[in-house]
Formats: structure tokens, sequence, C-alpha cells
């Protein structure tokens, strides 16, 4: 062998005849099994491949290759894994100029079967798939280095070796869902586990994947997910992606999450728990890609999640009718509760995505999640409702705010007007998302995420009757001129909100929490004397409501709207700490405890509590009085001839043409104790006429 290998040095031209007779008498004792001299053979062919390093190698090379090729064909597994020993030794080897006419596709149609191989003995069986990885790893860095010869990314070589390479890697027993990039395995482990060779190899392709070659490299990787059934349950799916997101160059990561959304929409027809798992893997790609760049998919990762999320409750809906109509179907409930968990995925999701940010491109989802709420007079929104129906188009405003509460959760803007800007508080304060209780409870959730600047709102939280508010510690600043003019132009808009808020029949104990919590909140970021002033007429005019109770409420209802006007009139009084105000309201609390506890928030909101069976015959003590109120704000410099005002919401179009009862009526009447000295500033509405 030394004797060869120093002719072979010194002549190197004579490498090409040496190689063709080893090929030949390596083929003749391939076929009559002659192993032992097959072996010396390969041996031989190695220790000249690794000594010689000319030009004149590239004939040598094709010998050598062919024999490779010799073994891989045969049928011994001992054969097998040397040829492929053989071919990594080579695959090591570093050429001076790359040789464009060699092409690997056999060695790739052959590495990936022996990565299937079902050998009869198991350690057989585990030397071959090892072998046939290794394999793969080999002709990946041969050939991926080379820009003018990049045919391994062609998709016929990528959809057997993305495959092979997964299948070997299912077979890890227990899979990480940890978040953080999946472990680095040990080096004796990478040399005897399949699965972590295959894992390995996988990580160190993606990483050499260029922009242009990246979708090759991943689609195979949803076909092996489909044709296996791997997205429900979806771990695997899961490991995969995170080991893509993190093996790839992190300027990538938008092309993955574009190539998962375009399978999201391709299998839309599919069933819930296959769509659900296909979301979840979105989200861990978006968990991964947020801390880098997103890059320009942030519109459309939303607006197809929004389209899938109005699938999914058009689906729902269908199989609800379906049911209903048809004999009764027990798949019904399990595939209803199966698309929920497509829904939560999505509003998970969306939630993720927009809370990691930022500010800027925040406020754009927000207005992007809000144009699609389906609210009534805007035909802007771009989501088809025309299939849904009631039940279905309520499910879809609850699903959209609830994707909004979490995205707006977190935003901090400098003014409320960034915040909340008109086109995006019309349609949140519209009147077709009070239709129903839980629906008003989002809205007010989403209001209090973008007005709480100061992270106040945990300190408020229940509705109470706070002994002494300086003990919360409440964060605030001087009020803005934006915030003032904010006020000025949509001050009437909230009140009108807060006080048809409170008179609603299906209001649970969560609505006038809400409902307290804003109030505060207001008082709070944006309340300067006249807001306060206006505030309190709100809260008399609440107070005056549930007593004349026009609107037939419970009696519940009635002492839920006194006790919240009672928390927040302790509030305010202590906030603007004038001593008279503070006096008169802790007295009535007083009178209250003693006489009549269930106009009290700590008592009405227990399970038992005993109500009255009339408001008529109560002393005018235990209420607030306006003239008390009036005569204490005045001593202390506040202008309070508007507080003889009673407060009436503004009307708007909405009212007149919604299917909800009209305030009309309620504004006729209260509109003839309007003083006419008043100048027509201070009256808050313009009265309409009642219309048939």
């Amino acid at each position: 062998m030394e004797k060869l290998t120093f002719y072979a040095v010194s002549a190197p031209e004579k490498l090409d005849r040496i190689g063709s007779y080893l090929a030949d008498r390596l083929s003749r004792d391939v076929v009559r099994h002659r192993t032992g001299y097959v072996l010396i053979a390969m041996e031989a062919l190695d220790q000249l491949l690794m000594a010689c390093h000319s030009q004149s190698i590239k004939p040598f090379v094709e010998s050598f290759l062919h024999m490779v090729a010799k073994l891989l064909e045969s049928g011994e597994p001992k054969l097998q894994v040397l040829g492929t020993n053989s071919f990594v030794k080579f695959a090591n080897i570093e050429e001076d100029t790359p040789s464009y006419h060699r092409r690997y596709d056999f060695f790739v149609s052959r590495f990936s079967a022996m990565c299937h191989s079902y050998h009869s003995d198991p350690e057989t069986r585990t030397e071959i798939r090892i072998a046939g990885i290794r394999g793969i790893q080999g002709v990946v860095r041969k050939t991926v280095n080379d820009e003018l010869r990049a045919t391994i990314w062609e998709p016929q070589h990528m959809d057997k070796i993305v495959p092979s390479l997964l299948f070997n890697m299912q077979k890890i027993e227990e899979v990480d869902s940890r978040i953080g990039p999946p472990p680095s395995p040990s080096a004796a482990d990478k040399e005897e586990n399949p699965a972590v060779l295959a894992e390995n190899c996988f990580r160190e392709l993606l990483g050499r994947a260029s922009f242009g070659n990246m979708n090759n490299a991943v689609r195979p990787v949803f076909a092996h997910l489909d044709h296996h059934k791997l997205w429900d349950p979806n771990e695997f799916a899961v490991h995969c992606f995170k080991i893509i997101m993190y093996s790839i160059q992190a300027q990538y990561s938008h092309h993955v999450i574009q190539e998962i959304l375009g399978h999201l929409d391709a299998c839309k027809k599919d069933s819930p728990r296959v769509r659900a798992g296909i979301i979840q893997v979105l989200l861990e790609a978006v968990a991964i890609a947020a801390k880098g760049s997103i890059g320009p998919t942030v519109l459309e990762v939303f607006n197809t999640l929004l389209k899938h999320l109005r699938l999914s409750v058009e689906f729902e809906a269908n199989d609800l009718q379906g049911g209903s109509i048809g004999s009764v179907n027990l798949n019904t409930s399990s595939k209803d509760s199966d698309e929920k968990i497509v829904q939560n995925a999505i509003i998970q999701t969306i939630g993720f995505f927009g809370s990691n940010l930022p500010d800027y491109q925040r406020s754009e989802i927000m207005m992007f999640i809000m144009g699609k709420v389906p609210v009534f007079g805007t035909s802007t929104h771009t989501l088809d409702i025309s299939q849904l129906g009631d039940l279905g188009t309520r499910r879809i405003q609850i699903m959209l705010l609830r994707s909004l509460l979490m995205v707006t959760s977190g935003y901090k803007a400098k003014t409320i007007v960034t915040a909340l800007p008109g086109s995006f508080l019309d349609p949140l304060l519209s009147p077709s998302l009070m239709e129903d209780y839980e629906l008003r409870q989002l809205v007010l959730e989403v209001m209090h995420n973008l007005m709480d600047r100061h992270d106040n709102r945990a300190k408020l939280r229940g509705i109470r009757i706070i002994p002494d508010v300086a003990d919360l510690k409440i964060k605030r600043e001087k009020i803005c001129r934006q915030d003032t003019s904010f006020m000025k132009k949509n001050g009437q808009q909230l009140y009108r909100h807060i006080y048809l808020g409170c008179k609603e029949e299906d209001n649970v104990q969560k609505n006038y929490e809400l409902l307290y919590t804003s109030l505060a909140l207001i008082t709070i970021e944006l309340a300067n004397e006249e807001v306060v002033i206006d505030l309190i007429r709100l809260a008399i005019a609440l107070q005056d409501s549930a007593i004349i109770n026009e609107d037939n409420l419970s009696m519940f209802h009635r002492c839920g709207i006194m006790a919240l006007v009672a928390a927040y009139l302790n509030f305010v009084s202590q906030m603007i700490a004038v001593p008279a105000f503070c006096q008169h309201v802790s007295k009535v609390i007083e009178i209250r405890t003693m006489d009549a506890p269930y106009f009290l928030p700590e008592h009405i909101f227990r399970d038992k509590c005993m109500l009255p069976k009339s408001l008529e015959k109560h002393d005018k003590n235990l209420y607030f009085l306006t003239n008390k109120i009036a005569e204490s704000l005045g001593g202390s410099g506040y202008s309070v001839e508007r507080l003889s005002v009673p407060y009436v919401p503004q009307v708007t179009d909405e009212d007149r043409l919604s299917r909800r009862k009209s305030i009309v009526d309620t504004v006729s009447i209260q509109v003839d104790i309007l003083p006419n000295s008043i100048p027509s500033d201070d009256v808050s509405t313009r009265v309409y006429p009642p219309e048939l």
C-alpha cells in the first residue's frame, strides 16, 4: 500500500488507470461475494483518495464513486455501510475546483432508501439507517456550498432527503415541547442514535439554506406531517418547526411563517383539530420569529388568521343548524368544542403576535382588527358574515374583540388620542356591540387596556366602597391639552356608553365591576374639573334611572346601579378631596349600611342578598342629592351650574335605526325639565322627536 501510494503521488497521471483497475477488480469481487478482497480494494481506494490532492484526481474520483455506488447497490448491509463510510470520507475532502459534471442523484436516492430500512434484525436496521443519514449528511456537505451547482436544493432531491430525516427524527421517544431552542445532543448520542443524527443533519441542512432555497427545504416537511397525520397531536410538528426556526438565518423567519399560513389556507377544509395543530405550530414559529425579524408579513398573518376565525365560526354555526334541523347528531357537540379549540388557538396566536409588535405597528393592527368587527352602519368590515346569521355574527364579534383585547394588552400610548382615535372609538362604542353582556364586557376591557396608562387597574379591581383611596397609591399625571380636547370631543360618547351599559337587563356582576372601573379610570386619566362635574351628573342620572325605573329593570339590577353609583361617588369624592362632598357621600353610605345594605356593592353582589320589594318608600337620606353635592363643590370653587341640568345621553342615528329599544323616548321626557336659561352648549344633546 505504501509503495502504491508513493507511486500514485509521484506520478499522478497514472491515478486514472490505477482507479479503473481497482474498480474492475472490486466489481468482480462484489459479484462473487469475495468480501475480504472487497474490503482490501476499498481500503486502497480510500487511502489513495486521502493521499492525492492534485488536479488529476478528478478521473480517479469517478472510478471511486462508481465503486461506492456498486457497494450501496449490493444487498449486503456490511458492504452498504462500508460504501457509506468511504463516501463520508470523500465528502470531507475539500476540492480546489468544483466538478460541474458530477451528479449525486443516485446517492441521494440510495441513502434516502437506507434511511427507511426495514431489515429484520433491529441492530442491522439501526446500522443501515445511521449509514443512510450519514450518507445524506455527506451529500449535503459536498454539494451545498457550491453556488453554481445547487442541484441538491431541487425539489426532487429535497422531497427524498427531508422526509428521510423526519422519518428517523420521529423515532425520538420523548419529544420536547419546551420553550427555547431544542437541546443539542451529546457526542456519544450522535453516533449511535438515528433520531439524534437525523436531527443534527436536518439542522445543518437548514443552516445552509439560502433565501432562494428555503421553500424547497420547508415544503416537504408539510407533506410529511400531512401524510403521517402528525398535526393532531402536534408535538412532533411543533418540535420540527422549532428546529427549523432556530436553524435558519433569522432574516428568513418570515418566509417560514408565510409557508405555514399558505398550508393553513390549503387545509381550511380539514378537521378542526388539524387546523388547530397548524395554528399552534404557527404560534410557536411566531414566538421565535418575534424576537428577530417578522418581515413584511405582519398584516398577512392577521388577515389569514381572521379569515380562518370567520371560517371556523361559520363551520360551527352550520354544524349547530345541521344538528338542530336533522336528527340528533351526537358528533355535533364534540365538533363544536373542536371548533372552539381552533378559535382559541387563533386568538392566542393573534394576541401573542400583536403583543410582540412595536407600538406603531400595534396600533395599525388594532385598527385592522376593529375594521373587521361587524358593527351596524359600517360596510367597511371585510369579513363576509352573510352566511353566519345572528348567532354566528355575535360569535365572530366576541372572537374579534377577544383578539383585540390580547393585542391591546400592555399597549401604552403617550396621549389618549393615539390610543383611541375616532375611527377606532366609534365602532368600538357602537350599540351593535352592546347586544349582549359578554360583548359589553369585552368592549370595556379593551377600553381599559388603552386608557390605563399608569397601571392603576389592578388596584381598582372589583367593586367596593374604598375606605381610604389614598391607600391605593394611585399614579396619575397632570391632564395634558390633547387629553382635555379628547374629552371635549368624545366625552359624551363615553358617558353615553356607560349610561346605557348600566341599564341593560342582562348585566351580571362583572359588568358592574367593569363599568365602575371605567368611571374610575376616566377620573384618574382624563378628568379636569369640567369632566368631574359631568361624571357626577352621569352618576346622579344613573341613580335617578334606578329609582324611576322606566326600563322595567329587575330589583337586582336597580340595586346594582345604586351600588355602582355609591362606589363611584365614594371614589371620586376622595380623588378630588373636597371635604364637604366626602362628608355627604360617607353619610349616605353610613345610613345605607344600617338601613339599606342592598344599595352597597359589598352586599348586593353576594349570593343571598335580601332585596327590597320597592324603592318608592325609601327615605331620601339614602340617596345622593344633587343640591347637597352642588353646595359642597360650589364652596370649593367648582362651577356647579351644570349639575342642575340632568344628564341626558346623546341620541345617534344608530339608535333610531337599530333593533334595540330606542332611548329617544327617555330623552323626550327628560327634556321638559331642562331650564331654558342655560346656553345651548350646556345641553349635551340635540333632541329629536320620537319617530314610529
